[in-house]
């Protein structure tokens, strides 16, 4: 399968499979250490930041200006940046970079997730994003553009069996397994909680009498990447709104495997990128508040629930 792919697909996947192989040891280490390595974040002051997100920042940094040779290079540990020697405003393409997502829980070998996602401005579109997981079977999740210019979406596990990703299921929302990122108890559960219109639709009985809609956590571009691959049915963020670093990558791994992401009142969101450094700028400042689901009439149901 991934023989068909243009050669930055293939370079971003080994790119990504390398760092998790040595980066996941480093903090299971951490974690029996109980070493948590924490640092000041001057950017995100109310974020959690470990040593080893700089350093996979610098890591991305330098391995990605080898494999695209003109682009801006966008990390959640710093501005969006040309990465190249010439600054003449003309990138070819843009790479989006979280070095290392939930970090605060990465440190302590439970869930860690670095992603990378790279557009092309002349094509303006994606043409592959990868999520890589520290530390569970499936390694990778990935979408690219093939070499003929169709999506497709795929995993990867540890033993590097590899599996295609097609949304399947257009289920209703009482038998949805719905996920959030609601870790801090008031600016994110708070507002989950409130929402009684969505609980409600949730928690309904089906036509023989059981009651099989679930609410879980789940975490940025991986929530959207579980959906892609049938572990749940959708992802929602309705609190802050997420950075575009937590969320482009497994925006595009879903859409390229026949989900959708929209908007809270439904209106689809558009994978298009700002061409300039300073659009990259701008864009990297915003949140974006969105639900993800396995089909385009789940995504607005779940929407119209919302208050």
């Amino acid at each position: 399968m991934e023989k068909y792919f243009p050669t930055i697909v293939n370079s971003v996947c080994e790119l990504v499979e390398n760092i998790i192989q040595k980066y996941s040891k480093r903090l299971i280490h951490l974690a029996m250490d109980q070493d948590r390595s924490e640092m000041f974040n001057r950017r995100h002051s109310d974020n959690f930041l470990s040593a080893i997100d700089i350093e996979l920042h610098e890591v991305y940094r330098r391995e990605i200006a080898k494999i695209i040779p003109e682009c801006i290079y966008a990390s959640e540990e710093g501005d969006a940046e040309y990465l190249t020697e010439n600054r003449s405003g003309s990138p070819e393409f843009i790479a989006i970079i979280d070095p290392l997502d939930t970090s605060e829980l990465a440190v302590r070998g439970l869930n860690g997730y670095t992603q990378v996602a790279v557009y092309s401005i002349q094509q303006k579109r994606p043409i592959v994003a990868v999520v890589g997981d520290m530390f569970h079977e499936i390694r990778l999740y990935c979408g690219a553009i093939t070499n003929d210019g169709r999506e497709v979406a795929f995993a990867r596990t540890r033993s590097g069996a590899v599996h295609e990703l097609k949304c399947k299921r257009d289920v209703a929302i009482n038998q949805a397994i719905l996920t959030s990122y609601f870790m801090r108890p008031k600016e994110r559960f708070n507002v989950v909680a409130l929402e009684n219109d969505l609980l409600n639709a949730l928690a309904e009985e089906n036509a023989d009498g059981q009651r099989r809609g679930r609410i879980g956590i789940d975490f940025g571009s991986a929530g959207l990447c579980h959906v892609a691959s049938g572990g749940t049915d959708a992802f929602i963020e309705i609190a802050k709104g997420f950075w575009l670093w937590d969320l482009y990558p497994g925006h595009f791994i879903l859409e390229a495997s026949g989900g959708t992401v929209v908007d809270l009142a439904g209106n689809k969101l558009s994978l298009s990128l700002p061409s300039s450094l300073e659009g990259m700028r701008c864009a990297m400042r915003k949140r974006q508040k969105f639900v993800s689901a396995s089909s385009e009439v789940l995504a607005k149901s779940i929407a119209s629930k919302l208050n």
